[in-house]
């Protein structure tokens, strides 16, 4: 059942009301929400704050009605939105999540933009009116026939935005919705929200650990307990000023609070031999279009290099290109001796057991290198594969469980975990077979301050142990945290491929 349909341009907000809360995820012994008391006025304006794991897209998925039926899981007291079950108002709600691939339906931007709607039965000329008035809102200045495969991520973001302002709902929901954007789609997508508040009545309510980029379009912080209930409830600043540290140590990312980062033990050396090195490369992933190339780079034993540039340069097919796995379109990824140790001097050339302990990548979405049923079995595979002993296996997979904080969670489904947990989760997979080079993309995007902190820390521990790393990220911080050397991909000129520089 949806809601009606209605000819007004905006639909009046609606109200949101917890009452002792919770869901539990089917084979779970935690609740993710428990004992949560909230209510929301029509037209307000919510900041959702708490530590990962605390349980904030658990809850903003309830609201959406997409949490699942009694087999999914189980739960306790009510939550009702302007009265009613979620299921029953699934049409006054819009859900935009963090990964902005995932929410991209249909080729063109204009049929994407109208999916929800043909889904709720709008008249087809209301529709088209509808898909132009999202698309200017979000400021999409783009032909409704323009391929969706060729957005950036900022604007996918908005093109997902504008598909739920189309069907005109009554609560907006985002999920993090920055988290995996470069700065200007950052920009972007907090722009056209703030266009959409200024001209929309809805209830709006947005998941986000970094609060400057929010904290000035919201009139209330709610920060959700990890135990259970409400942390902390009030206007932004009030609850900033009285609750800052505490959020900080709870892992919000608090404006004025400084960040404690690891120092580095060891500096590291330019005499060592390199990893691997890039010789004229030019990447792609599909044969005959180059997304960057004339590409020149080595990673060092002890080193750390971020690659950095705007979204859709090249950064990730990159990483998997240096990781061996993806095949170099031009040029050549050479391995040096001591990483080779034997086998061919081309990545690409090798097995898969040969790449576990020379080379470990941590995917940009941790669900793409899940394949076990239980976290615990999850660090196992790496291990397993390598042939140790029982002992040895036990005993690394215990370290990581307890180094990440997922001991707790060691025998749950790895898909049910927080986002924050699922990455912690895939870096700790590629640890446990311990490789000598580590590619990462984008390690901490959706963590949380206390997160992010301790991969920092982990991360600087490996540097000094001698570990190689390269990092795709867009997050400034962590970049300066990290990096000893610094590969930004730019456009050389306009509808050429990429090329770049290496900074120190």
């Amino acid at each position: 059942m949806v809601a009606p349909y209605s000819q007004s341009a905006s639909a009046a907000g609606a109200s949101v009301d917890a009452r002792g809360w919770g869901w539990r995820h089917a084979g779970r012994r935690a609740f993710a929400v428990s004992g949560l008391d909230l209510r929301i006025e029509p037209g307000e304006r919510i900041l959702l704050l708490g530590a990962s794991g605390a349980g904030k897209s658990t809850l903003l998925h309830a609201l959406a009605g997409v949490l699942g039926g009694d087999e999914e899981g189980e739960q306790t007291g009510e939550l009702l939105i302007s009265g009613s079950q979620p299921d029953a108002a699934r049409g006054q709600v819009g859900l935009v999540l963090q990964d902005p691939d995932s929410q991209v339906i249909l080729a063109r931007v204009g049929d994407d933009v109208a999916f929800g709607c043909e889904n709720l039965g709008v008249p087809r000329d209301e529709i088209w009116r509808r898909v132009a008035d999202a698309l200017q809102m979000v400021g999409l200045d783009l032909p409704l026939n323009h391929p969706t495969s060729r957005l950036s991520g900022g604007q996918k973001q908005r093109l997902a935005l504008a598909g739920v302002l189309a069907m005109r709902p009554s609560l907006i929901l985002l999920d993090e919705p920055t988290a995996n954007l470069d700065p200007d789609g950052v920009r972007e997508v907090r722009d056209s929200v703030a266009r959409v508040l200024e001209s929309s009545e809805a209830t709006f309510v947005v998941i986000e650990h970094r609060v400057d980029v929010w904290r000035h379009l919201v009139n209330r912080v709610v920060v959700l307990d990890a135990g259970g209930g409400v942390a902390a409830d009030g206007h932004p600043d009030e609850v900033l000023a009285s609750q800052g540290e505490r959020l900080a140590q709870a892992g919000v990312w608090v404006p004025g609070v400084k960040h404690a980062l690891p120092v580095r033990r060891r500096t590291p050396s330019s005499a060592l031999d390199p990893l691997l090195t890039a010789q004229n490369l030019a990447v792609s992933r599909v044969k005959g279009a180059d997304v960057a190339r004339a590409i020149d780079l080595q990673v060092r034993p002890g080193a750390a290099l971020a690659l950095t540039g705007p979204n859709g340069v090249g950064k990730s097919t990159l990483a998997l290109t240096l990781a061996g796995l993806l095949k170099p379109s031009g040029g050549h990824v050479v391995a040096g001796s001591d990483l080779a140790q034997g086998a061919s001097a081309s990545p690409i050339d090798w097995k898969s057991s040969q790449l576990l302990t020379r080379i470990g990548t941590v995917f940009q979405d941790p669900e793409h290198q899940f394949v076990a049923g239980t976290v615990r079995a999850e660090l196992a595979v790496g291990p397993k594969a390598l042939g140790l002993a029982d002992t040895e296996i036990a005993t690394r997979v215990d370290g990581l469980l307890a180094r990440l904080r997922l001991d707790h969670l060691a025998e749950a489904n790895p898909f049910t975990l927080s986002g924050g947990e699922k990455r912690r989760l895939s870096v700790a997979t590629v640890l446990a077979s311990a490789p000598r080079v580590l590619i990462l993309d984008e390690p901490t995007f959706g963590q949380d301050f206390r997160t992010w902190q301790e991969i920092i820390v982990l991360l600087t521990e490996l540097l000094d142990e001698g570990t190689a790393l390269v990092a795709v990220s867009h997050d400034p911080e962590f970049v300066a945290a990290i990096a000893d050397e610094h590969y930004r991909l730019g456009a050389a000129s306009l509808g050429a491929a990429r090329t770049g520089k290496v900074d120190r």
